[in-house]
């Protein structure tokens, strides 16, 4: 419990989130996060963004009953300071920048009548964070001297507010916040003053989240393009710059990634790297075992182990969580050894400050026993595993002569079915890349798609996840030669450029178009 009646109250602390993407906070507003005891936060900050920042914080999301009220903004004022007064370090989470139309001067004012000391740390707006997206300048010396930003939620029951007469007059950039639902009203504004039907027009839809989309379109046909090609909020509208088409390899094309929620920004990177799209699709999602006293018991008992081998990112996640609930540390590993089965797994642990004292070359169980057989000698080994995984690194570390433990460190559960905006994008991408990145994620691909699978070019990360999917009755288009998301992207680039030179067939369905044997690129 909080004492109500701290010496000091603690600071509450107005961060911006930046568009949504970890690598675009800044340095500062890590600092903040991570020092929080609770997070107050918009719906439209991802969870992954938390997860990866302060997953020990308390989570206090705007309640839409709060945010629905006539002052909502001084009443996250008032919750804000109640918090604070409890001696509790408070941080605001506000998505893009705190100081542009995110109601800051009424959150500000409950907070400083309570005498309560604030900072706000500036975030990435959505204007530069989607000009950025885009690869376009919001100023520029002989189009674009200045740029104005508005929101376009004033073209309906606050039109006055907004004076589009002197808007369609400027000569600079016009970006619109919050334009979606009235796109027809404010897009009619600008024209009606004077503003050019074919001004040119960027969309950026879910910028820097995994779906993000970039279009072009025009003043005079943007709002029916919404409609018709189903642009979601949020989405920034720059007026007056139009963005330039991808010269990258996979310019045009859209890859869905299928990888669990807050697992796919490698992935989604890599293909909008090379110019291509992304939708995320999560087809299995991350869930606790059933009970924590397996894990908790060998963390207890680590520091006897000769080596603790992790087989997942997720593997990692959850063994430093409960290491942390015991209130220990690092210092209780002893002098036990630290095996991952790949890079990503490798990498975050790095990231949590431990080092890793073995990765094998090959990204797969096989090659992870081969490894360690060739480490180690009649050692004691801890696994931590999911619950349903291939039965293969225990029982060859035994056949070894190791003495192996096993535990289960989380599940990965199907999804039961796709939600209705989810489900209208898949229907649209046709001739579209899917990919698969482990057995399990292959198999909720069948039991959700079955035949439409044959509507996509299929992109494996692995042998044994092709072999899931050629068990269905199903073959992979590419297989990444390195078994990392890098790779698959990789594998698709190679496809894609090897078909556009006239060595592979460049169109059709995915079963109709591959050879006998998954293309390795």
């Amino acid at each position: 419990m909080h004492s109500p009646a701290a010496a000091t109250p603690a600071r509450v602390t107005f961060v911006g989130a930046g568009p949504g993407a970890t690598d675009l906070l800044t340095l500062r507003a890590v600092e903040r996060l991570r020092a929080a005891d609770v997070i107050v936060h918009d719906a439209l900050v991802p969870t992954r963004l938390l997860d990866t920042i302060n997953r020990r914080a308390e989570r206090i999301p705007v309640a839409r009953e709060l945010d629905a009220r006539p002052d909502p903004g001084f009443a996250t004022g008032r919750l804000l300071a109640r918090l604070a007064l409890e001696g509790r370090m408070v941080v605001r989470l506000k998505g893009g920048d705190p100081a542009v139309f995110a109601r800051l001067a009424e959150e500000l004012e409950p907070v400083r009548e309570a005498g309560i000391p604030i900072e706000v740390v500036p975030g990435v707006t959505a204007a530069v964070a989607a000009a950025a997206a885009a690869g376009v300048p919001l100023t520029s010396r002989g189009a674009a001297s200045s740029v104005t930003i508005v929101t376009g939620r004033d073209a309906d029951e606050k039109s006055a507010a907004v004076d589009f007469a002197a808007l369609a007059g400027l000569a600079g950039t016009l970006v619109v916040y919050m334009g979606v639902e009235q796109v027809a009203r404010w897009s009619r504004h600008l024209l009606d003053a004077g503003r050019p039907a074919d001004t040119p027009v960027t969309i950026v839809s879910h910028c820097a989240w995994p779906d993000q989309r970039i279009a072009t379109s025009t003043l005079a046909m943007c709002a029916s393009d919404f409609k018709r090609h189903g642009w979601q909020s949020p989405a920034v509208v720059i007026v007056g710059v139009a963005a330039p088409r991808s010269a990258g390899p996979l310019d045009g094309r859209l890859v869905v990634v299928t990888r669990p929620a807050g697992h796919e920004e490698e992935l989604v990177s890599a293909v909008r790297t090379l110019g291509g799209e992304c939708l995320h699709v999560p087809l299995i999602e991350i869930v606790d075992p059933p009970s924590w006293r397996p894990l908790d018991e060998a963390i207890a008992q680590a520091a006897t182990y000769d080596w603790i081998v992790f087989t997942s990112a997720n593997g990692v996640d959850a063994f430093l969580q409960r290491l942390s609930v015991a209130g220990r540390d690092g210092r209780a590993l002893g002098t036990a050894r630290l095996a991952a089965i790949g890079p990503a797994t490798a990498r975050r642990l790095g990231e949590a400050g431990y080092r890793c004292d073995l990765t094998p070359d090959a990204f797969n169980s096989e090659g992870l026993a081969t490894a360690l057989a060739a480490a180690a000698r009649h050692g004691r080994f801890l696994v931590v595993r999911a619950a349903r995984g291939r039965d293969v690194l225990g029982p060859a570390l035994e056949a070894a002569g190791h003495d192996v433990t096993e535990v289960v460190a989380y599940e990965s559960r199907p999804v039961a079915s796709l939600d209705a905006v989810s489900a209208d994008a898949l229907a649209a991408a046709r001739d579209g890349w899917l990919t698969l990145t482990s057995p399990s994620i292959a198999d909720a691909a069948v039991r959700l798609f079955g035949d439409r699978l044959r509507e996509w070019r299929i992109a494996t990360i692995s042998p044994v996840t092709t072999a899931a999917l050629e068990r269905a009755g199903f073959r992979a288009t590419v297989e990444a030669v390195r078994a990392t998301s890098l790779g698959v992207a990789e594998a698709i680039r190679a496809w894609e450029e090897a078909a556009a030179s006239g060595l592979l067939p460049s169109s059709g369905s995915a079963c109709s178009t591959k050879p006998p044997r998954p293309f390795r690129g």
